[in-house]
């Protein structure tokens, strides 16, 4: 295997490490909260079978890993390559505190502020990554999409659990 080939594969693998990083640090707040609070919380028709939160999330990170690898890919010397992983970066600290801030300090209303920057981080980041390649924003299309099926949920838990805001 050449060299240049060794970076590229040590780079695709960490960044796809970094996210799944994240998703390990929410979990932590997560797992506890999940048996005795989530559980107990009021929920919208809507909410996704408890089974499908894990794989939807650890395959959401592989694809923002190897759009961010796409991006690193392309250098650091333009503009919008920088600005993309930016965002990238700040959206993915964002998704870590939602966990934290939702499940482990139980704030509704919390996450709800949380992940409205975390959305507009999002899709800053989705803008950035299109300019740089079609496919490292259209490989950060399903996560924009589950995370607005999370805002929304966040959302009805407020309105359906007004006094644990």
């Amino acid at each position: 295997m050449e060299n240049v080939d060794r970076v590229k594969l040590f780079k695709l693998i960490f960044c796809i490490i970094i996210c799944q990083l994240a998703g390990i640090i929410g979990s932590f707040a997560t797992a506890p909260a999940i048996s005795n609070w989530y559980q107990f919380l009021n929920k919208p028709i809507f909410t996704p079978p408890s089974w499908l939160f894990a794989p939807v999330w650890i395959s959401l990170y592989i694809l923002m890993g190897i759009a961010t690898y796409i991006v690193w890919n392309k250098g650091l010397d333009e503009l919008n390559n920088k600005i993309g992983l930016l965002f990238f970066s700040i959206q993915l600290g964002f998704n870590t505190i939602w966990s934290i801030i939702f499940f482990g300090f139980k704030s509704i209303i919390g996450g709800l502020i949380v992940i409205f920057v975390l959305d507009i981080s999002v899709i800053v980041t989705i803008i950035f990554y299109f300019k740089v390649s079609k496919t490292a924003g259209t490989l950060l299309i399903p996560y924009i999409i589950w995370l607005s099926i999370a805002t929304a949920l966040n959302y009805s838990l407020l309105l359906l659990n007004p006094l644990l805001s």
